[in-house]
């Protein structure tokens, strides 16, 4: 990804200089079609509550532990099922839509699926892909494992999204823990960025809200973190709350343990003035060990 102009500087200001953000906390089954009705009510909710932009967590229509039915019922983008269905709420609500992140079948690797984020426009219009570049492969304290490597393709690419509220980051869940993405989709541009997320609850207790205010504060860009919450199939907890937090580190919203709708009004030009008085983004310096 190219880097674009100074960060935080006129060519970066969004036409629109405030956007009203909404994030669906889900605690996601195994099946879509009833995962995705959930979604389809929540997000008119939200509409009403006057959302322009709305995201899902992680994984938003399928929590399947099983390997079997979790490919079986991949999306397959040349047949559509659920990328359809975010388009056409996409259309019905008029709103800006996220769709955190699918279970998607890449053609050339049948072992293996990408978790893929979409960000469809108003128009149903699918403005931005991205597949998640980091894999949560770890052993947790007390029994969890976790090896996403053998059933998904890590993503290569960053992404950023043209929007009428300037360029959107795109990340998925672990991404979270690698600041130089942040740092470059911040450099290229992005003065909003978002981390649909499934955060396990030991490392969601431990570390999450730290982790999501630190990317924001050293990014200087406003951080929309929905997330997964509850108990899954199989037993699998998810920690929750949704953060959406400002350029200085300021929690503006969080989701606490139950589904919600998690919403705020961004104030963009809190952008240029948290980098204004914290300008690091232009302060890299070459260096050796």
């Amino acid at each position: 990804m190219r880097a674009g102009s100074t960060p935080g500087s006129a060519a970066d200001i969004a036409v629109q200089d405030r956007l009203a953000v909404a994030l669906l906390q889900l605690s996601s089954g195994p099946e879509i079609a009833p995962n995705l009705e959930v979604i389809r009510e929540l997000a008119h909710d939200a509409r009403a509550r006057g959302a322009e932009l709305i995201a899902t967590p992680e994984n938003a229509v399928m929590m399947e532990p099983r390997r079997e039915p979790k490919f079986a019922k991949a999306e397959d983008e040349t047949r559509p099922v659920a990328i359809a269905a975010f388009a056409a709420l996409a259309r019905e609500t008029g709103a800006w839509l996220l769709a955190g992140s699918l279970a998607v079948r890449i053609p050339d690797d049948p072992e293996r699926l990408a978790n893929r984020s979409f960000l469809f426009d108003p128009e149903g219009r699918i403005v931005a892909r991205y597949d998640k570049i980091h894999m949560f492969d770890v052993d947790l304290p007390g029994g969890e494992s976790y090896r996403e490597s053998a059933q998904f393709r890590p993503g290569d690419r960053a992404v950023l999204a043209e929007t009428p509220w300037g360029k959107i980051g795109l990340t998925v869940c672990y991404d979270l823990r690698f600041p130089s993405l942040y740092r470059m989709l911040a450099q290229a541009g992005a003065g909003i960025i978002t981390i649909p997320s499934a955060f396990t609850v030991p490392t969601g207790r431990a570390h999450w809200q730290i982790l999501i205010r630190a990317r924001a504060i050293e990014t200087g860009c406003f951080v929309l973190a929905p997330a997964q919450c509850g108990t899954h199939e199989g037993g699998r907890k998810s920690w929750g709350h949704s953060l959406i937090v400002d350029p200085w580190g300021e929690v503006l919203a969080d989701g606490g343990k139950e589904p919600a709708i998690v919403t705020a009004e961004l104030d963009l030009a809190r952008i240029a003035e948290a980098r204004g008085r914290v300008p690091s983004l232009r302060h890299d310096r070459a260096w050796t060990a």
